[in-house]
């Protein structure tokens, strides 16, 4: 027999956002879902990581401009030394901090106009370990974004390629892998892959999972972030010729 919704283990959550009218909105918003649980509320990065480290929450959520320490510097901080999974708040202005703080370890980010109900539905799927990527964003942000972290003011823009150590790890890669890999980072998800490629869904979810362990990341976003750094997909229009993905 199945268990009571309320019997389940509740979700953890840990809110970072330097504006308490924040915090305490998301309070109230969580505190009517059953399966979430706010075990503490930090004012900037380094309260951030003094209550992971003491309350270990399996989700963070993370604002990024704050004082003492950013979210970027935190995020680093928590995914290096918890398992708890951080989703950046951020607006589209914040761009070019997003990549970085995926680079730092974040399983995802949402804007901070959220529906609620995409939101309670982004850390229930964060903390079951999977990453979030909304393909409408996350393909326009860590194009740009790679864009502005590869420029260098005194000259022109590198063109991507992968350092020695990644082209190390994509050689470990089958050539069935490094397809899907490319299609992971054009937002595509295990369902759409496997369309494209005519297999199976499990087929696919083995392939990613054969790249996550392989080139050495925690989810689907390291897999994207450590795709366009390496070059292995440009930035140009993805296979699907612009179609926004689910």
């Amino acid at each position: 027999m199945a268990q009571p919704a309320s019997e389940s283990p509740r979700i953890r959550v840990l809110l970072v956002d330097d504006e308490k009218l924040v915090r305490a909105g998301f309070t109230m918003l969580f505190g009517v879902e059953p399966l979430l649980e706010v075990v503490g509320e930090a004012c900037d990065g380094a309260e951030a990581v003094e209550l992971a480290l003491r309350l270990r929450p399996d989700v963070i959520l993370m604002d990024v401009q704050m004082p003492v320490m950013n979210g970027i510097e935190a995020t680093r901080a928590i995914t290096a030394q918890t398992d708890a999974k951080v989703l950046i708040l951020t607006t589209f202005d914040d761009e070019e901090n997003v990549l970085e703080s995926l680079q730092a370890g974040a399983s995802g980010f949402l804007l901070k106009n959220t529906d609620p109900a995409q939101l309670v539905h982004a850390i229930n799927t964060a903390a079951e370990g999977h990453a979030l990527l909304a393909p409408e964003v996350t393909r326009q942000i860590i194009r740009r974004g790679v864009g502005s972290l590869e420029a260098d003011p005194a000259g022109p823009t590198p063109e991507p390629g992968p350092s020695e150590e990644q082209r190390r790890l994509l050689e470990t890669l089958t050539e069935r892998e490094r397809e899907v890999l490319e299609l992971v980072a054009h937002g595509m998800s295990n369902h759409e892959i496997a369309e494209a490629l005519f297999v199976g869904p499990a087929t696919v979810k083995s392939h990613v999972s054969a790249c996550l362990a392989k080139l050495g990341v925690r989810d689907r976003v390291q897999l994207v972030v450590l795709a366009f750094e390496a070059g292995v997909v440009d930035r140009s229009p993805d296979p699907t010729s612009g179609s926004t993905h689910p």
